[in-house]
């Protein structure tokens, strides 16, 4: 186990210390969120499996939901850099990204229950180094973001499944939910959508 301090941010302009405890384990990456008012992160750099920075967080959470809470981020290795590479016969160095599935589970909640935001993406690249790679999951109800949590992480080359869960407020509204999953890198970007329902 560690003990470390983190910052927690609520889009209210307000800012507060505060420690968490977590666990590594192999291919996660844990983080913590509360809400509060308008919501609040809180995110962790930890490293999977003693890797050293590969898989880390870089910088923790960011975003907010608007009265919700964002859970524990996690990711899993699906292919390794060769697989990756030959599935999509890629061979440069430039790291690429390209998104291969998202989803949004369950598709239907109620207020004030849990959806996980799934996607799997590839980073292709020939490259034995690491790339930084972001992540953002914006969540949008007809014309009104209802909250953008990111991050950025540090991955090798390969195939990548991660997920974010957010607990919706107990007043959410009611109605469809639009969500635009958004990876990219300092060379390429890739976008997908899903969408889940309230009632």
């Amino acid at each position: 186990m560690k003990k470390f301090c983190v910052v927690l941010t609520i889009l209210a302009f307000m800012t507060m210390a505060s420690c968490a405890t977590l666990e590594e384990h192999k291919g996660a990456a844990a983080g913590g969120a509360i809400g509060a008012g308008l919501g609040g992160l809180i995110g962790a750099a930890v490293a999977p499996g003693g890797h050293g920075l590969e898989g880390a967080i870089i910088g923790g959470l960011a975003g907010a939901i608007l009265g919700g809470v964002v859970g524990h981020y996690g990711f899993d290795t699906k292919r390794t850099q060769a697989d990756t590479n030959k599935t999509y016969a890629y061979n440069d160095s430039t790291v690429n990204v390209r998104i291969e599935n998202v989803d949004v589970q369950p598709k239907k909640v109620k207020a004030g229950e849990k959806v996980d935001l799934n996607m799997t993406y590839a980073v292709l690249t020939t490259s034995e180094g690491i790339a930084r790679v972001r992540e953002i999951r914006e969540i949008w109800i007809g014309d009104s973001q209802f909250g953008n949590p990111e991050t950025t992480v540090e991955r090798k080359g390969g195939t990548y499944q991660s997920n974010i869960p957010i607990f919706m407020p107990k007043d959410a509204k009611k109605g469809t939910y639009k969500v635009s999953y958004i990876v990219q890198t300092d060379y390429s970007k890739d976008t997908r959508e899903a969408s889940f329902t309230v009632y």
